[in-house]
């Protein structure tokens, strides 16, 4: 039987090494694609048929997939599994996973002759799901780290969910059929602020599995 604080540990190290891989993979692989720009190309781009890096991203994506299950299921075990709320919260975490991960690493983003595939609609959707998903996972949270209990934790929940409205508007301004407009032109700089700003919930959300199990007798 897998020792419960061992693998509260190894959740919050695979959570650990999804955020920052994920950032470091990103900024390693697109000094191998000509032409690409962090700030105006998508990320979605960078695992698409036409990347010289495709296979690498794309294998990566499901890796990172992995890493969120395992680090929902720390999650839950270390937040209680018979609370409704931790319940949640962790299959949220997973479908996060399954959309960011499994769904932008088996589908490609492609586009032939400007017109989108049905691979990229079927990412585009499992991402946004993904990404609907880690909101909602930010409301429950403070269910779970109330005000009253964590007063400095309820009001970053807040903070990060807010924010990350705010960037994903921006971000959803790619959609704009205007060529011209500047900020959808920046779509890649609103994209990475959007998983900037999910990866450090998250990584707060390590921390206090970290302290919790640091408290909790074995």
């Amino acid at each position: 039987m897998i020792d419960r604080k061992l693998f509260i540990y190894v959740a919050c190290i695979a959570c650990i090494i999804a955020c920052v891989g994920d950032f470091a993979v990103m900024y390693i692989y697109d000094e191998y694609y000509p032409g690409y720009s962090q700030i105006f190309n998508s990320i979605s781009s960078l695992g698409a048929s036409d990347s010289p890096v495709s296979f690498q991203i794309s294998t990566w994506w499901v890796i990172l997939g992995f890493l969120m299950i395992i680090f929902a299921i720390g999650f839950r075990i270390a937040f209680s599994v018979d609370n409704k709320y931790v319940k949640v919260a962790s299959w949220l975490i997973i479908i996060y996973g399954i959309g960011e991960g499994f769904g932008s690493g088996l589908f490609k983003a492609d586009y032939v002759n400007n017109v989108i595939t049905t691979s990229a609609k079927i990412h585009d959707t499992l991402g946004g799901i993904g990404i609907f998903a880690v909101f909602i996972f930010m409301l429950i949270s403070q269910k779970i780290f109330t005000k009253a209990l964590y007063p400095r934790i309820y009001k970053f929940s807040w903070i990060i969910f807010i924010s990350g409205i705010l960037i994903l508007v921006l971000f959803s301004f790619r959609f704009s059929d205007s060529e011209n407009n500047i900020i959808k032109l920046y779509k890649g700089l609103w994209q990475r602020l959007l998983v900037l700003d999910i990866y450090l919930y998250f990584l707060v959300i390590v921390y206090l599995m970290f302290k919790r199990q640091l408290v909790i007798k074995k």
